[in-house]
């Protein structure tokens, strides 16, 4: 391998840890706080160390598995197109994301795959967008199975659950179509293919996970605001 590329290479993996090791503190920091953030640690640091000693685990593999796979599903697409293609932190969106967990919140912005190619055709920029989502899905289903197999009750099932609620929560998120979320480049491409693939998330993300309405349209908010945001942040 080239030192180019290698070093390329390296830069891409150091991002992507980085960015896995943000968001994970930040989910363990907002389930802890239960929605209070890190304020909770001061009124009752006994509660919030158990519970942040019981998420943590839960929220590396849940990231690990959801985020970085999002992310490599898009490059890997990407590249088989012939494009050039690798995740990049993006400093704000890296403070961004850890402020907002510890105020009880969470605008995971800690960077995205950014795609070089100049002879991109709609089609193309849609199934490379699709591929992240469709990757959460899949994990989702999966998850779904073990969680359902798992013994109730137990830590096992409730890591399953865990995984499923990220997975099911990032392919919905991702899926608006706000640019530059990937729901705005497959809606570019195929109104019927975004159409399909936003309503069985949305069935799957209301009706099996159990998130509520309100949390769904606080998600839309978010990522209108992120689009807003988006230039002066990357």
């Amino acid at each position: 391998m080239p030192i180019r590329e290698n070093v390329a290479l390296m830069q891409e993996i150091k991002d992507i840890l980085i960015a896995d090791a943000v968001l994970t503190l930040a989910f363990t920091i907002v389930y802890a706080g239960r929605l209070g953030g890190i304020i909770s640690l001061f009124s009752n640091p006994a509660r919030f160390s158990a519970a942040f000693i019981y998420y943590l685990p839960m929220a590396f593999v849940a990231v690990s598995l959801v985020f970085i796979l999002h992310e490599l599903m898009h490059k890997f697409t990407a590249e088989h197109y012939g494009a050039i293609a690798g995740f990049r932190a993006s400093r704000n969106g890296l403070l961004i994301t850890i402020a907002t967990g510890a105020f009880g919140f969470l605008l995971g912005i800690p960077g995205a795959t950014v795609i070089y190619a100049h002879n991109f055709t709609k089609r193309e920029m849609g199934i490379v967008s699709l591929a992240g989502p469709l990757t959460n899905f899949a994990i989702f289903v999966v998850f779904l199975a073990l969680y359902f197999i798992a013994p109730q009750q137990s830590y096992m099932a409730a890591l399953f659950y865990f995984v499923t609620f990220v997975s099911i929560l990032l392919a919905f998120f991702n899926m608006i179509p706000a640019y530059p979320l990937d729901g705005s480049k497959v809606l570019a491409w195929d109104k019927r293919v975004y159409a399909v693939s936003m309503i069985v998330i949305f069935a799957l993300m209301y009706v099996f996970a159990g998130v509520p309405l309100s949390y769904i349209i606080l998600l839309i908010i978010m990522a209108y605001l992120i689009s807003t945001m988006y230039r002066g942040i990357f």
